[in-house]
């Protein structure tokens, strides 16, 4: 599929039990419908059966919208379930590896949180970067200590590929995220958690066009 930096503008990092209340799929689909241009699939307590038949339905969902679905951190799981790509953090899986894996047509997404990070990246292998963490988040305990924005704008200013910020994000911070020079803002709760994700992703989408 290869990536066009402009999904990256509204990226939806799912979370299963922010979604319960629709269930995974619906709450993505209406999401989708809502603006978001990008979906990873994370489910860090799922197993890889668990996530091929999550991205399965998922892909169904996404069928036409044009949307790239990748699943975090199961390299095997992404070649079974034939999706987009994939996203590695920096204690997964080698990107190399990764792209041999996947071939030259799919997606990989790399997490960096130090400077020392962005400068290792080879550009060649992959597609685009998430910057963060930004603030601290509940979503995901185990990151690093956050950057903040001043730390993302260094961080996009030494990027050599398309950069979407990660960690903590709601849509107050659209504006901010957007003059940091990223090419998007990832949200977790800011849609999993609504009442109406499509909504929810509708008011994120115009506000992040707006600061393109």
């Amino acid at each position: 599929m290869g990536l066009d930096a402009r999904n990256l503008l509204l990226y939806l990092v799912t979370d299963r039990a922010l979604c319960a209340q629709y269930g995974l799929t619906e709450t993505v689909a209406a999401a989708v419908r809502g603006g978001v241009s990008f979906v990873q699939l994370r489910d860090k307590t799922a197993t890889t059966k668990d996530r091929v038949e999550q991205a399965t339905a998922l892909k169904q969902a996404l069928r036409g919208t044009g949307v790239p679905l990748v699943i975090n951190d199961d390299l095997a799981a992404a070649v079974a379930a034939d999706v987009d790509g994939v996203h590695i953090g920096q204690d997964d899986a080698d990107p190399q590896q990764a792209r041999t894996a996947l071939g030259p047509d799919k997606i990989i997404g790399l997490s960096c949180e130090t400077a020392a990070h962005v400068r290792a990246v080879d550009p060649s292998v992959a597609d685009y970067l998430g910057l963060g963490t930004v603030f601290p988040t509940a979503t995901k305990a185990d990151h690093s200590p956050s950057i903040g924005l001043s730390g993302l704008a260094d961080l996009a200013a030494l990027a050599k590929l398309p950069t979407v910020a990660i960690g903590g994000l709601k849509q107050a911070h659209c504006p901010d995220v957007m003059r940091a020079g990223c090419d998007g803002m990832a949200v977790v709760s800011a849609i999993c958690g609504q009442a109406d994700p499509l909504r929810a992703a509708a008011s994120l989408h115009q506000k992040l066009e707006k600061h393109r």
